[in-house]
């Protein structure tokens, strides 16, 4: 388990001190630094790479909330406050949790798991982008012969009882369901129909129910993957 670098901000020295004994008290917490005002944690993390910031919300000149909006880069943020009105703004935020004075081990360690979990998700999440991104081919079984496919040549892949047909240039048929082949493939594939996956950087344009791609192939669209397409089409433009 990697091991958490904190910042605690809280003008209150007893706060600071409960924050630092339930800090020492994870073994993967290291304790950066322990601030009485904004200021302090601003020259911080300038300064140093921090996972987590427990932050009091009143404090002099500069609230907790006031330095949230002027940090460009935050860390994760865990709100340290004896006031719940302030709740909805600080989510609104993007703070990973909102704990309460006064409380207790146990609650603090769930605030502290969120983050961790968060952190897990978002390795995971680069991991399989960084493994897509490497993956450019993939070999299949066709007859007695192992052939090398560039996922860029394929137009689209047609489900054929235990089979599948990939069709680049030309038709291959291959041993394996389209399900196993999904999970095989990069984000530019798209399944618009129980039997049909496209690629989808080959569709050319949709025609009502219709997907034409770029080599004039004329696919239909499945009335429950409709979404999915849309969805798709949404995301690439804002990409």
């Amino acid at each position: 388990m990697s091991i958490l670098q904190c910042i605690i901000a809280d003008d209150e020295p007893i706060a600071r001190q409960i924050l630092e004994n339930y800090i020492q008290s994870i073994p993967n917490l290291e304790l950066v630094a322990s601030c009485k005002n904004a200021f302090e944690v601003m020259e911080i993390l300038q300064k140093e790479t921090v996972d987590i910031l427990f932050l009091d919300i009143n404090m002099p000149k500069l609230s907790g909330l006031s330095l949230l909006k002027t940090l460009q880069t935050k860390p994760n943020v865990i709100i340290t406050t004896a006031y719940p009105e302030h709740a909805v703004e600080g989510f609104a935020l993007s703070v990973t949790d909102y704990l309460l004075k006064p409380f207790s081990l146990e609650r603090f360690i769930q605030a502290v798991l969120k983050v961790q979990q968060n952190k897990e998700v978002v390795r995971q999440e680069i991991t399989t982008i960084e493994e897509k991104e490497v993956i450019k081919s993939i070999f299949i079984k066709s007859d007695k012969k192992i052939l090398k496919l560039n996922f860029d040549d394929i137009f689209y892949v047609e489900a054929y009882g235990n089979y599948i047909k990939i069709y680049t240039d030309n038709m291959v048929l291959t041993p394996q369901t389209l399900s196993d082949f999904l999970s095989k493939i990069p984000d530019s594939f798209l399944r618009i129909h129980k039997s049909f996956v496209i690629n989808f950087d080959h569709l050319k344009l949709i025609d009502g129910n219709q997907i034409i791609l770029q080599n004039e192939t004329k696919l239909p669209i499945g009335k429950s993957y409709r979404k999915d397409v849309l969805d798709k089409i949404s995301n690439f433009n804002k990409s």
